[in-house]
């Protein structure tokens, strides 16, 4: 069972009503010879995603799990979606056997699911599931508990009260960080053909509806939060990748529809990055390669795509993953007197295996 203490990490809205007030140590109680700590704020967490892929990796995620645990520095990780292989079946033991290592984390887990554990379960290899089922299976074994991370324990503020309990905010030293369902198939646009289907059924639409409108307002949020509390950077966390090189390889300027799910998420991003004043970062799975770039930056291609105004403050990072993938990353916060460009700082950290 995991044993750390990360009681410090607090909920979001605990913890922006205190960003300001607890930030910077009042001058009126502090001695005027107090050492002044450099680092005060810093802390580091990772990121993992689309992992487990095939029997191989599977095997070998116990030990990846067991070696993420040997950090101590990390106040928490993040899974950005896809705990299988897009052509494995989606059951209900292979889905258990994934929460038994979640369970295993000492660092509280963030976890938000990928289509390959839902919408894409349609599939004939996959078993020929209804996604929404899946949905509810994932919701009722992986967030039974609103409100409290997977691994060890930190409060995060849940969306459950609008049926979305994997939709969170939390804040940590002053950064604000927001982790929203959006998903791969055009955002679970594509029709279900594993069940005959060749255009999205009412259900689904309705679904993806509600979701995204959802995902939209939680951004909002978390981007008007973090003006008022002055917060140093936000991080938004998603499964989709958004801004897919592959689509832009494969005619996606001549045909935006492809990506019509993700445009009102888009939106919202660019919409609050435009209006905080400080550095926006944005981590995705679901393209496998890693990636760092300003997707929205002036000359962007995806600027005609989303019919978007450049947005300049926004950084993403694709984490690397699938079966060939043997990395995490790392992600290190900088202390509470450093701002703008510098607040985050990643690496790319192979697994040992040992």
């Amino acid at each position: 069972m995991p044993t750390r203490n990360h009681s410090r990490f607090l909920g979001a809205a605990a913890a922006l009503a205190l960003l300001t007030a607890t930030a910077i140590p009042s001058q009126a109680v502090a001695p005027a010879d107090a050492p002044v700590d450099q680092q005060a704020g810093a802390f580091s967490f990772a990121v993992i995603g689309d992992v487990p892929y095939g029997a191989a990796q599977f095997d070998r995620f116990p030990g990846m799990v067991t070696e993420l645990n040997r950090q101590d520095e990390l106040g928490f990780i993040t899974h950005v979606g896809d705990i299988k292989a897009g052509s494995a079946q989606c059951t209900d033991e292979y889905f258990a056997a994934i929460k038994t290592q979640f369970d295993r984390f000492e660092a509280p887990l963030v976890y938000t699911p990928g289509d390959n554990e839902w919408v894409d379960c349609h599939r004939v290899n996959n078993g020929s599931y209804d996604p929404l089922e899946r949905l509810t299976a994932l919701r009722e074994l992986f967030f039974a508990q609103p409100g409290k991370t997977l691994g060890g324990t930190m409060p995060v503020k849940s969306a459950v009260d609008q049926g979305l309990p994997e939709n969170v905010t939390f804040a940590e030293q002053r950064i604000a960080f927001s982790v929203v369902n959006v998903q791969g198939s055009n955002n679970s646009l594509l029709p279900w053909s594993g069940l005959g289907q060749a255009e999205p059924n009412q259900a689904q639409l309705a679904e993806v509806q509600t979701r995204t409108a959802a995902d939209v307002a939680q951004l909002e949020r978390t981007f008007a939060d973090a003006a008022r509390a002055k917060a140093r950077a936000v991080v938004v966390m998603t499964q989709a990748d958004m801004f897919d090189p592959y689509m832009l390889a494969n005619g996606v300027e001549e045909n935006p529809e492809l990506v019509s799910g993700f445009r009102p998420i888009v939106e919202a991003i660019a919409e609050g990055s435009r209006t905080f004043n400080g550095p926006v970062y944005l981590f995705n799975g679901d393209s496998h390669i890693f990636n760092d770039d300003s997707p929205l930056a002036e000359g962007s291609p995806w600027l005609n795509v989303y019919n978007e105004g450049a947005v300049e403050n926004l950084h993403r990072v694709t984490v690397e993953g699938a079966a060939s993938s043997n990395e995490w990353l790392r992600v290190t916060v900088a202390p509470n007197s450093v701002t703008g460009s510098d607040v985050l700082r990643w690496e790319r950290v192979p697994y040992s295996g040992s």
